[in-house]
């Protein structure tokens, strides 16, 4: 059994991605959650789906698992477990992680699925 315990967040978030040089929107910075990644190719936003982002190519309804943290640095395997107890579901992810702790983001329409997969993998949610 897992000890790790996993929490659904309550919004909905969409990926947005853009050119590397268009600056992060101020309707991201100012919302209570968000992610930014920008490499030289991308940049990459991950916010609340009221969130409006013109010129992005956007993938909307997306759901939110975060790994109750913080996680110290020396744990292995926490987001190979959790992506493969969701591969066998046949969940597709997108995930992130943070200094204190992990996110694993799955569509809407998949949610049940991932949390039962969730749990019989010994996840309390």
């Amino acid at each position: 059994m897992n000890e790790l315990r996993v929490r659904l967040l309550k919004e909905t978030f969409s990926i947005h991605r853009l050119d590397p040089d268009h600056p992060i929107p101020a309707t991201v910075t100012g919302s209570p959650v968000f992610f930014i990644g920008r490499t030289k190719d991308e940049l990459s936003i991950v916010c609340r789906a009221n969130i409006l982002i013109p010129h992005a190519q956007t993938e909307p309804d997306w759901a939110c698992f975060m790994v109750e943290g913080p996680l110290d640095f020396t744990l292995t395997g926490i987001v190979a477990r959790l992506s493969g107890a969701l591969a066998a579901a046949e969940v597709s992810i997108f995930a992130i992680s943070t200094f204190d702790t992990d996110y694993i983001l799955v569509k809407q329409k998949d949610l049940v699925r991932a949390e039962t997969a969730l749990s019989e993998a010994g996840y309390q949610l």
